[in-house]
């Protein structure tokens, strides 16, 4: 009898450890794929890779009753696989710096295999100059699919527009007295960094959905009537991750603004230390005054099977050696990004 008891509460006991082994696997496999299935629903982290030291936040947009889409999800540790190109780039800033080519510069670096990201400076605020085409030509996109059509509407340059600017990078642009359509204009806006074109479609612009470009992705929304819109490296990196993940606009319109800026004719900068091959969607601005000179570069690179996104930011009194110190940080980052 004692032997019957003996065997039956050892029975139990084994029954008893593979009921929780059992429901242990099964919650365990639930979390797992719920945090797979989290970072396949955002188009930010293809093959997201969670790190159980460092958190992340997912940016959604708001607007909507029903859904939040996600905007892009971020962990908020720095990657240490990019910690080596860190120092590379943090090195050659600071000998910048001591020779006198530049007084400050900045840098945001976002790989999207790992979901993995670095940067020098990353909040530090510097004038964008040019670099607002961008979500200006993100609002246009947006109008165009409340709009259907809207990229075809023609517009008559018929005045000559005051830009308090001289930008040192000149190329095309439009002619006084002749008609574009929308989506002309956004191709002079984006490839030949027109301030003409720029201020047509600025005067045509929804500008309640422009300021609402920044808000979403939640930056300050612009003071319309001020002369400049200081920006971080990380925060108009927002911008190039929205259509590179077509996570605000749609493929279509992702597709086309990210093919427009394949066609931005800069070459002095991020693109020049690159293959000649490389596949790069790009935008670049100037600002400052005669006393101080900034230039920043924003790009997609699509770098093979290791695509990323690097924003760029200088500060100095010579702008002619800026582009040198943009040229090579872009160099580091692309020997390191080739070789993983």
């Amino acid at each position: 009898m004692k032997l019957f008891t003996h065997k039956k509460s050892l029975g139990i006991i084994i029954i008893s450890m593979i009921a929780t082994n059992a429901i242990t696997y099964y919650y365990t496999t639930k979390k797992s794929k719920a945090a797979s299935e989290l970072a396949g629903s955002s188009d930010d982290a293809s093959s997201f890779q969670s790190d159980a030291s460092c958190d992340y936040k997912i940016k959604r947009m708001d607007g909507y009753e029903y859904i939040k889409p996600i905007l892009f999800v971020d962990t908020k540790c720095e990657s240490d696989k990019l910690s080596t190109v860190k120092q590379s780039i943090n090195d050659l800033i600071e000998n910048y710096k001591k020779i006198g080519v530049i007084s400050s510069a900045a840098c945001y670096i976002k790989e999207y295999n790992g979901n993995g990201w670095t940067g020098i400076n990353t909040d530090e605020k510097f004038l964008p100059g040019s670099l607002m085409k961008v979500p200006e030509l993100i609002t246009f996109l947006k109008m165009e699919e409340a709009n259907p059509g809207l990229l075809n509407k023609q517009l008559n340059y018929d005045k000559v527009f005051v830009v308090d600017k001289n930008p040192k990078y000149k190329s095309k642009s439009i002619v006084l007295g002749h008609s574009y359509t929308v989506r002309e204009l956004l191709h002079y806006m984006i490839a030949y960094s027109d301030n003409n074109a720029t201020s047509l479609l600025f005067a045509n612009m929804d500008l309640n959905q422009f300021k609402k470009v920044f808000t979403d992705v939640g930056l300050t929304a612009p003071d319309l009537k001020a002369p400049n819109y200081p920006m971080s490296a990380r925060e108009f990196t927002y911008f190039m991750r929205l259509l590179y993940n077509a996570s605000y606009l749609s493929n279509k319109n992702s597709e086309f603004a990210t093919e427009l800026l394949s066609q931005c004719n800069f070459k002095d900068g991020i693109i020049a230390s690159l293959p000649t091959a490389t596949k790069v969607a790009h935008k670049f601005g100037e600002s400052g005054t005669q006393f101080e000179q900034e230039l920043s570069e924003s790009a997609i690179i699509y770098l093979d099977n290791n695509p990323y996104v690097i924003t760029v930011m200088t500060r100095g009194k010579d702008y002619k050696q800026l582009p040198t110190v943009v040229k090579e940080i872009s160099g580091i980052v692309y020997q390191n990004m080739s070789q993983q």
